[in-house]
C-alpha cells in the first residue's frame, strides 16, 4: 500500500477537506431552519406539509437562491451514464463520479448530509463533495455529490474488508458488512461498496453510518 504522499499536498488536502465538511454542515443547519419555517408558515390557514415536502422545498429554494439547482433535464451534462444502484444514479466525466442521490435509503436530505460528513471522516480516500441539488421544479429533489474516478480497481474480497476495518479499529459484529468502534457504527461494507486496486490500496466508496 502506497503512504507516501508529500507533507505540503496532505496538509493543503486536509484544509479543503475540512472546509468542505463545514459547507455541508452549514448547508445541513440552513436546511434545517428552512424546514422550520416552511413547517411554521404552512400551519397558519393552509393543508399540513410534512416534514419530506418541507425539506424538499426548502433544498429547491435553497439551491435556486444559491446557484446549486440542477434542472433534471441537465442532469445528463454531469456525464455519462455508469451503472446505478438502488440509491444513486450515477454519471462520470473524467476523474469524477457524481452520484445523484434518490433519498430511497437516507431518511432526508438533512440526514443524508450529516451521513457523508461522518463519511468524509472516516474514509477520506473517497471522499464526497456536494455538489448542489437535481430536481423538478416544486416536485422531486435529489441531492448531488462528487467523488473521485478510482480507476483499475476490482470489488475487495470479505477478508480484505474484515481486515481493512480491523485496521482502521472496528471490530466486525454478527452481520455480514456491520462494523463497530464504539462511536460508529458503519454496515453495508460489502464487496459492491468496496474497491481495492492493484497497490492493494482500499476504497470504501459507499456506506451506512451512525454515530452510536
Amino acid at each position: 500500500m502506497k503512504y507516501d504522499i508529500s507533507q505540503s499536498i496532505s496538509q493543503r488536502s486536509i484544509r479543503e477537506k475540512d472546509a468542505e465538511n463545514q459547507r455541508i454542515a452549514e448547508i445541513a443547519d440552513e436546511l434545517r431552519r428552512g424546514c422550520q419555517v416552511y413547517e411554521a408558515e404552512s400551519g397558519i390557514g393552509k393543508e399540513h406539509v410534512s416534514h419530506f415536502d418541507a425539506e424538499q422545498r426548502s433544498a429547491e429554494s435553497y439551491a435556486k437562491e444559491h446557484g446549486m439547482w440542477i434542472p433534471m433535464d441537465e442532469v445528463f451534462d454531469l456525464g455519462s451514464p455508469s451503472d446505478s444502484g438502488n440509491e444513486n444514479d450515477i454519471y462520470t466525466r473524467d476523474d469524477t463520479v457524481f452520484k445523484v442521490n434518490n433519498l430511497m435509503n437516507s431518511g432526508g436530505i438533512v440526514n443524508l448530509l450529516e451521513k457523508i460528513i461522518l463519511h468524509n471522516s472516516i474514509f477520506p480516500e473517497t471522499f464526497y463533495y456536494f455538489v448542489g441539488f437535481a430536481g423538478f421544479d416544486g416536485r422531486s429533489v435529489m441531492p448531488v455529490l462528487q467523488q473521485d474516478l478510482i480507476k483499475e480497481a476490482v470489488p475487495a474480497t470479505t477478508i480484505k474488508i474484515d481486515t481493512y476495518m480491523s485496521a482502521l479499529g472496528f471490530t466486525k459484529e454478527n452481520d455480514e458488512g456491520r462494523y463497530s468502534n464504539g462511536t460508529y457504527l458503519v454496515w453495508d461494507v460489502v464487496p459492491r461498496n468496496v474497491l481495492v486496486d492493484a497497490d492493494g490500496d482500499m476504497y470504501v466508496v459507499d456506506a451506512e453510518i451512525k454515530k452510536l
